[in-house]
């Protein structure tokens, strides 16, 4: 990201980082109005658009807790159009449902632009990791989460009841398939054109 200022807004992405419920129930009470209001005009319901909210908002609290998110522009604006956003994909998926949007420019805010494509970037990078790690054998996955989690290889060799060789060379196997996998994927092909 750019080195601009980050914004006053900050303390909604703290908030959330810190599961600070005062922040949580001020984000609803003052910028969840609006994206229930719009995802009502456009085919949806309420119970959708607080879908989509909490969506956002784990989407959000992802991207701030592993790639340090900075706010650099207006929160609502930044959570409005990612709700937007997150609304217009749901009706693309959805083709019982007929779009009936108005060509509109919300926003020429490069700032925020930019802070919007890289959430976008950044969860379908998740979405992409998440379905190809399903795709790993069950023993693949319980290596690779226990790595994420645990500190050392030791200490998953210990859990796993395995010798810390055989628990380096399984997770050295298990990583090397799962990236296979991803960079086989045709949604990693569109992610890597950008």
């Amino acid at each position: 990201m750019n080195k601009e200022e980050v914004h006053q807004d900050q303390i909604y992405i703290e908030g959330l980082l810190n599961n600070d419920s005062r922040i949580i129930h001020a984000i609803y009470d003052k910028f969840s109005f609006k994206v229930i209001h719009y995802i009502k005009m456009n085919s949806g319901n309420e119970e959708e658009a607080k879908d989509v909210i909490q969506e956002v908002l784990i989407m959000i609290y992802n991207q701030a807790k592993q790639n340090g998110l900075k706010l650099t522009c207006p929160f609502d604006a930044y959570f409005f159009l990612l709700c937007k956003r997150r609304w217009l994909n749901e009706l693309k998926k959805s083709s019982k449902k007929e779009v009936t949007l108005p060509a509109e420019n919300v926003s020429k805010d490069e700032t925020l632009e930019e802070m919007l494509f890289q959430t976008d970037q950044f969860n379908e990078r998740q979405v992409l990791f998440e379905m190809m790690f399903q795709k790993l054998g069950e023993k693949c996955q319980e290596i690779l989460k226990l790595s994420f989690v645990t500190k050392t290889m030791e200490e998953v060799a210990k859990k796993l009841n395995v010798s810390y060789a055989y628990a380096r060379k399984k997770k050295s196997l298990c990583t090397g398939k799962l990236t296979e996998l991803i960079q086989e994927s045709v949604i990693y092909q569109s992610l890597k054109n950008f």
